[in-house]
């Protein structure tokens, strides 16, 4: 594990299907923990809990690192987190600086549709990379019989690994022909995978922030980014400052869209969210893809929440989407006239929802448009702002009904 990096389904693995073996070997694989043997376990255990000491140190490191409450037991969202397909490299043994190319041009044999992955890392640090056909390329792609010693387990198992940069093996991305390769969502996304093994050919160790793309589970994104991480930590290595990407405590910080979700309050930004629920101390950023796949776009105009109804409306542009109980309803997207809005209205600036009273403010430019929940339908002719919402500046990026305000 410590010179490549396999892309596991960790559930199709045999040798972890053992319910009683697979947090063992989970944490054993990822967080360096070593179970004393068999033999020993009764005689240790009759004279002190230290293995089991060092068994929950473990999960409360794996918690921490994928942000869950670190409580060192095995809950459902524990081990749901353990059982998601992942990268195969240690979370623990960051190789990061220590093995990096000491040139800024790389050569490498790619494909067509991996050629964006190359590009995403490229554009926003001083690494170049340069097609080249010959056997010698820094970087090449291999899928099938590659001749690694690690060979593929077939459909299921390890997606690609690839090795740090270095001489000969190093840098090289490998894929498994028998998976089911696409560039969308319908199977395993071709520019996902090989944007986080690239990663990983250039020098980059895992990362705990959930829009990275070197956070070892896999996740697909209907747009392939890198975040703030990424940006930072390929910048670190090959140079130049990385921008600034969303920040909760920056003061000139502005949101896209603020909803009520149940007890929770959700803000959105680009293309993550941060939840603030009454239970919790701290608000965590995480991607709006995570509680909702690809369902819905990033970078929204406006999002609320139908309590009695129990969908979501999101907006952006001159569409919206409609979810429940997470799932995309049929039909959707829909044009935003179909509310009532005239052909004028191009988009929504803001959505301000009453539950009790069962209606909607819509905010477009400086009017504002009252939407009929219950009979589904836009109530009369628009008002001015100013008119309606004293003292409100226009146009609004959020709103949301808060604590009585």
């Amino acid at each position: 594990f410590s010179s490549e990096c396999d892309l596991l389904g960790a559930v199709s693995s045999c040798h972890w299907c053992n319910p009683s073996r697979f947090p063992q070997e989970y944490l054993h694989h990822f967080y360096g923990y070593q179970p004393k043997p068999d033999r020993r376990k009764r005689a240790a255990a009759s004279r002190d809990d230290s293995n089991q000491t060092g068994f929950c140190d473990k999960v409360k490191k794996m918690q921490r690192f994928f942000g869950l409450s670190p409580d060192g037991k095995l809950s459902e969202e524990t081990l749901t987190v353990m059982k998601k397909p992942r990268c195969g490299l240690s979370d623990v043994e960051p190789h990061e600086g220590a093995v990096r190319w000491r040139k800024r041009t790389i050569t490498s044999r790619t494909h067509k549709a991996i050629r964006r992955a190359l590009k995403l890392w490229s554009s926003v640090s001083l690494i170049k990379f340069r097609r080249r056909a010959a056997k010698e390329a820094d970087v090449a792609v291999f899928s099938a019989d590659h001749g690694d010693g690690f060979p593929f387990s077939g459909k299921g198992g390890a997606l690609a690994h690839a090795f740090l940069p270095g001489l000969g093996i190093g840098g090289d991305v490998h894929f498994d022909s028998e998976e089911e390769w696409t560039l969308n969502s319908t199977g395993i996304s071709l520019p996902v995978v090989a944007a986080h093994e690239f990663g990983h050919a250039l020098g980059l160790s895992h990362s705990p922030d959930p829009g990275s793309i070197m956070y070892p589970a896999y996740n697909f994104a209907p747009s392939l980014e890198l975040s703030f991480d990424d940006v930072k930590r390929i910048q670190h290595l090959y140079g130049e400052p990385p921008p600034k990407t969303p920040d909760k405590c920056d003061p000139d910080l502005s949101f896209d869209a603020v909803t009520e979700l149940q007890q929770e309050v959700v803000f959105f930004k680009d293309r993550f969210m941060w939840r603030k629920h009454p239970s919790f101390v701290e608000t965590r950023i995480t991607l709006i893809s995570s509680l909702w796949s690809d369902s819905v776009p990033s970078h929204l105009d406006a999002v609320y929440e139908n309590v009695e109804k129990n969908f979501i409306l999101f907006f952006k542009g001159d569409q919206y989407w409609k979810v429940q109980q997470l799932m995309l309803q049929e039909g959707f997207p829909r044009n935003i006239s179909d509310l009532g809005f005239p052909s004028r209205i191009k988009s929504v600036d803001a959505a301000l929802h009453f539950r009790r009273d069962r209606y909607t403010v819509f905010f477009t430019g400086r009017e504002c448009w009252r939407y009929n929940e219950l009979r589904a339908v836009m109530e009369g002719s628009p008002m001015l702002i100013e008119q309606q919402w004293l003292e409100i500046p226009f146009p609004l990026d959020a709103a949301v009904y808060y604590e009585g305000s």
